[in-house]
């Protein structure tokens, strides 16, 4: 479907791409990676035909269309949501338009424009594209409320979750990826990950989560000193095969320079003796005609320094009692009762809505208590990192500058260090914060945390718009540090590395694993390291919480305690049981409404064919056969939305 020839591709004095080549073929399931200006995404612009390769060709199948999401940014205007998910082609939304204003009374009674419009609509297969486009809104997390909410209205992220949903609507041969996890909740990223798996065009993705690269690359290519290196299996296969690919390459190299110096010494020995000179002279030419190997480069190895430490903190670093709060009449946590203590690295999993982020924004102090108290420790400092924590930074100065304009700044040959790191390398350091992207303003913000820390340190997906290198110094800088880190993340990588106990939050309830997320894992019986992440009601062989966590701040005994946990997990299992069986109907439902929908494309194309027309030709049954099918896609649609509901109330 894509053939990548013999490409090379320079980019201002630098060669990126040297006699590169690449196949992808209908179905293939690809992850890119490779260091931050590495080319990743000018391949993508290769492919795309933003830019042309100096050298070689790029040739797509004549029928294959692509889609493509971007890393950050994309347009969104006066269309509602729904019709942004449904704007797969330029005449379909020129439809929509017409459609719209004649309906609003906006164009009067120009009928002839309107039944032309509903006739490209219905042309495009417009009526069958809306159910298709609500389904997949709903999967990332959208509310039927939002369908019809101006896209201009929305964050950035939101407005990227519509795009991407257009292009799971439009259903490309090829569909190319830039790190499309950035934007979404760990809930829709099961989802979007699910969908995917079934998808049935070909997807080239870049992303750092390699989690999610382990779930669906069925091949990882590697873009390495200006080559495509492709390695078959999933990102862990990846790292096995490359290992073993480096150290069979530094072998053949050590022999072959052995061979090398052998030649050479028996040359330089005997040049001179008229005897020996002309084996000497052959030797030197066996020497020339050697295929040389090259000396395999070392991959880029985590920066590795020593961070600046917070002043120690007392023992206890903060303390909520009985607190309270609510937005407007959704009470998410009443008579709460947390505390955390100096040197605790805590990960908060849980399902999305439970409260993870409230209870960061409450310890943070970004959400004033409404009722109780909040108490924080002896000397401490408290540092909140948000990805909306990019409006503390001053857009007048260069990213140096403000790395540098910190109470104790550390030496600027260590902040330049620091910030290579975390993707700021040359003279990237002397833009100003003013024309930096959002995740470029992100990855600042977290570089001025990390070389000036508070002694509680909390953090809300400190992962996001990192490679998978600035994730490995990320990772580096938080071993090292010594003071109370609470955090919420979907990266399981960087969960297994850093947290060291984990707090489960469903329902306003507060259950602590007093060991790593592997712990977490199999006291909760969870059925994958990601599905943990947002299971629902956590299981009673947890490790029970402190007895302070009452409703009336007294110690129950025993017997009250065994009571209410049996009548608890009785109540959990029962709404465990009802929320599994209706996940399990919408599963059911989805995969029979793919089925369909393929059934449905195959006899839409089989009916476009005029041998379908010719005597003896199948053009009856097959209109009698898309009868059927979409009015069953019909009856379908209407029970996913219905299963969906239910789903949501459970």
């Amino acid at each position: 479907m894509l053939t990548v020839s013999q490409v090379t591709k320079s980019f201002a004095g630098r060669v990126l791409f040297e006699d590169v080549s690449l196949q992808v073929n209908r179905g293939d399931r690809i992850g890119l990676v490779g260091p931050n200006g590495a080319g990743k995404s000018t391949l993508f612009s290769l492919i795309l035909g933003e830019a042309s390769p100096d050298v070689g060709k790029i040739a797509i199948e004549k029928s294959a269309n692509i889609g493509f999401l971007p890393q950050e940014t994309a347009a969104a205007g006066d269309e509602t949501v729904l019709e942004l998910a449904m704007s797969i082609s330029t005449e379909l939304v020129a439809a929509q338009q017409v459609i719209k204003r004649h309906e609003t009374g906006i164009d009067g009674k120009d009928d002839e424009a309107y039944h032309a419009a509903l006739h490209v609509f219905d042309e495009h297969g417009g009526w069958q594209l809306e159910p298709k486009a609500k389904r997949i809104l709903a999967g990332l997390a959208f509310r039927e409320s939002d369908f019809e909410r101006p896209a201009r209205a929305l964050s950035g992220g939101w407005i990227m979750r519509a795009h991407l949903a257009r292009l799971l609507v439009m259903e490309p041969d090829l569909l190319l990826l830039d790190e499309p996890t950035n934007h979404l909740d760990l809930e829709s990223l099961g989802w979007f990950q699910e969908y995917l798996e079934n998808y049935p065009g070909a997807i080239l993705m870049i992303s750092h989560d390699r989690e999610f690269l382990n779930a669906l690359a069925g091949s990882i290519v590697e873009i390495a000193n200006a080559k495509l290196l492709r390695y078959r299996g999933n990102w862990d296969s990846y790292i096995e095969q490359r290992a073993a690919r480096e150290e069979q390459q530094l072998s053949a190299y050590k022999n072959q320079q052995k061979e090398i110096a052998s030649l050479q010494l028996f040359a330089d020995r005997f040049r001179a003796k008229a005897s020996k000179a002309s084996q000497a002279q052959s030797k030197l030419k066996q020497i020339d005609r050697m295929e040389k190997i090259a000396a395999p480069t070392a991959q880029a190895k985590t920066i590795k320094f020593r961070f600046p430490q917070p002043p120690r903190s007392g023992l206890r670093a903060i303390t909520l009692k009985n607190v309270r709060h609510a937005y407007d009449s959704l009470v998410v946590y009443d008579l709460l009762n947390f505390e955390a203590e100096r040197g605790q690295k805590t990960v908060l999993v849980g399902p999305n809505g439970a409260g993870k982020s409230t209870l960061l924004k409450l310890v943070a102090g970004v959400l004033p208590v409404q009722s109780g108290e909040r108490e924080l420790g002896h000397n401490v400092r408290v540092g909140y990192f948000s990805q909306h924590r990019v409006e503390m930074l001053d857009v007048r100065q260069t990213v140096l500058e403000s790395v540098l304009d910190v109470s104790e700044p550390v030496p600027e040959q260590t902040a330049r260090t620091v910030l290579g790191s975390f993707l700021f390398r040359g003279d990237d350091v002397f833009k100003t914060v003013g024309v930096l992207s959002g995740g470029e303003k992100s990855r600042l913000a977290l570089v001025k945390l990390l070389l000036h820390p508070p002694n509680l340190l909390l953090m809300d997906e400190p992962t996001t718009h990192l490679d998978v290198g600035s994730i490995d110094a990320l990772i580096g800088a938080l071993e090292q540090y010594e003071g109370t880190l609470i955090f919420i993340s979907h990266d399981v990588h960087f969960i297994r590395a850093i947290a060291r106990s984990v707090l489960h939050i469903n329902g306003g309830q507060l259950t602590p694993y007093a060991g790593d997320y592997q712990y977490y894992l199999d006291k909760s019986k969870a059925t994958s390291a990601r599905a943990a992440l947002t299971a629902g009601p956590s299981l009673t062989n947890a490790q029970p919480a402190a007895p302070r966590a009452t409703a009336d701040g007294s110690a129950p005994g025993m017997r009250e305690v065994k009571q209410q946990r049996r009548a608890e997990a009785e109540v959990r299992k029962s709404l465990a049981k009802v929320r599994r069986e209706n996940e399990h109907r919408v599963r059911e439902l989805e995969m029979k409404i793919a089925a369909l929908e393929g059934q449905q494309r195959e006899l839409m194309s089989e009916l476009e064919n005029p041998a379908a027309y010719e005597p003896g030709g199948r053009a009856a049954a097959a209109n009698r056969e898309l009868t059927a099918v979409s009015g069953e896609l019909a009856r379908l649609t209407v029970e996913w939305e219905k299963a969906t509901a239910e789903l949501s109330a459970a």
